[in-house]
């Protein structure tokens, strides 16, 4: 979908990059991410109205120094420099960077020390987030110092070139005037409508996906998530029932949802859809198998082969439809460069050949709150806008090790347990996941006076705005005795529970 304006983050590998991203779109501006060694003949195609360069951990002065095209400096667009990206645009014009003999981790002061458009409407001073070991020493010539904390220049510019910095991070929520500060820059520097909104968006992917389709006939999988359900009913909502949708039962569902789900997207969202009962075929593939990107791989093969069965018997169709989201392109491509892809991920990566289908897309710009939101509009209910995203390999990667029908129907009573407790307790819609895992690990327990050697339970729930980052949830320890005690007893074959309390990163949500 193209855009009337955009802005483009430059990402030289920080942890808090797609939170800039997601910042400016919750000012109403679109912004996309591109690696910072993109070309430059990408980066002006798009023609930005404004450029971001990211923090990152690399030392600006160091010989392999992540570096981005000089010449987007001559593009004319305003630039913010964040973190590495300010030390980066000050080393490329001349001034000086090295290490801090006092770095700054964690909460400071910044205090304004010449006047700004981009602390506009601010407090002479307020708090910041840092998360910095260089700084920069010397300005590059034609640079004003507009900001200092007591240990390192907090802020520079060079308004006649358009070119800002800030050495602390205004996307994170520890900087509380950040939203702040990026939309002077984004609005009042660069001019940006700030017109980038959900409605917008559904009448734009509407006449999109129909100039596409055209008389067409599309496909799409569903798994009883968001993603999927609203893309579906955004391309629903773009070519009525030449739309028909495969909800596939891999055997790796939580208990009772095939048919839960089948009712719904039947006779809530009144969608043309299809039950396919596939269980026993997965679990056969995976029999034996341990490693997890394996699961992944047989999964999606199998999801693909059952796609071409059953879309041969609808006859001529052109399109394939899936609920790719942002972030699933974003943790499954490298835009770093040499940066290590976190996981593959079913959504990503095109199609088979063989498939003889066109991919439509129609979220793959979004975030899932954006994705949420689109929902709303389209009017799909809220249980389902709300519900907690589930792996699209299913349970396979909540069971640690060999997945095998007796352990999928022992994680599933245990997961509907924690799903029951959560919602009892009124926590439901406060996290982000919430999820039982299996171990390959067995316990010593006594139940009945006797020695048990059974399975072991972790309990994962996080909170998370859009899945990229995510703390693990300080649960009641009422909820997590009863959601013990009601495992321990009725999912037979399980005599201990543990509760995960890493967060992401450094862990990911998911186990596998």
């Amino acid at each position: 979908m193209t855009h009337s304006e955009l802005a483009l983050v430059l990402d030289f590998g920080s942890q808090y990059t797609q939170l800039i991203a997601r910042r400016a779109r919750e000012i109403g501006v679109y912004c996309e991410i591109v690696p910072c060694h993109a070309p430059l003949a990408e980066i002006r195609s798009k023609s930005p109205s404004a450029l971001v360069l990211s923090g990152g951990p690399a030392s600006a002065y160091a010989a392999d120094a992540p570096q981005c095209d000089a010449a987007i400096f001559d593009l004319g667009a305003p630039i913010l420099g964040i973190c590495y990206g300010l030390q980066a645009m000050a080393a490329r014009f001349g001034g000086t960077v090295a290490p801090s003999d006092r770095r700054e981790f964690g909460a400071a002061r910044l205090r304004q020390t010449a006047p700004s458009r981009l602390f506009e409407g601010l407090p002479e001073a307020f708090d910041v987030w840092m998360s910095h070991g260089d700084h920069v020493v010397t300005p590059p010539p034609g640079f004003t110092v507009t900001a200092r904390t007591d240990d390192a220049l907090g802020a520079l510019e060079d308004p006649a070139r358009r070119l800002y910095g800030l050495q602390f991070h205004p996307e994170v929520a520890h900087t509380p005037l950040g939203r702040d500060i990026l939309r002077n820059f984004f609005i009042g520097i660069a001019g940006m409508r700030a017109d980038w909104n959900m409605q917008s968006f559904v009448e734009a992917a509407v006449a999109d996906i129909r100039a596409r389709i055209g008389d067409g006939r599309a496909v799409c999988g569903l798994s009883g998530g968001v993603d999927s359900s609203v893309a579906a009913a955004l391309v629903a909502a773009a070519i009525g029932d030449r739309l028909t949708c495969l909800f596939v039962d891999n055997g790796l569902l939580r208990l009772g949802e095939f048919d839960d789900v089948l009712a719904m997207f039947r006779d809530t969202l009144h969608l043309n859809v299809k039950g396919v009962a596939a269980g026993e075929r997965f679990l056969a593939a995976l029999a034996g198998v341990e490693d997890p990107e394996a699961k992944r791989k047989i999964i999606g093969r199998l999801f693909v082969e059952v796609f071409q069965e059953e879309a041969a018997q609808l006859g001529q169709v052109e399109f394939l439809v899936q609920g790719t989201l942002y972030p699933d392109v974003i943790e499954s491509v490298s835009v770093k460069g040499p940066s290590a892809v976190i996981k593959s991920h079913h959504n990503v990566g095109g199609l088979p050949e063989t498939l003889h289908l066109k991919l439509v897309e129609p979220l793959r710009e979004l975030f899932k709150d954006e994705a949420r939101a689109v929902g709303r509009q389209l009017g799909l209910p809220e249980a389902l806008l709300r519900r907690h995203p589930f792996p699209g390999p299913g349970l396979a990667v909540r069971i640690v090790g060999e997945v095998t029908p007796d352990r999928v129907a022992l994680l599933q009573r245990a997961d509907a347990i924690v799903i029951e407790e959560i919602r009892a307790a009124g926590l439901y819609d406060d996290l982000w996941q919430a999820f039982a895992v299996l171990l390959p690990v067995r316990s010593v327990g006594v139940m009945g006076d006797e020695r048990t050697y059974e399975q072991v339970c972790a309990v994962r729930a996080v909170t998370s705005q859009d899945g990229m980052t995510a703390d693990w949830a300080r649960l009641p320890h009422e909820v997590l005795h009863r959601i013990s005690r009601r495992i321990i007893a009725e999912a037979r074959g399980i005599n201990r529970v543990t509760y995960d309390i890493s967060s992401k990163p450094p862990a990911t949500i998911e186990w596998e």
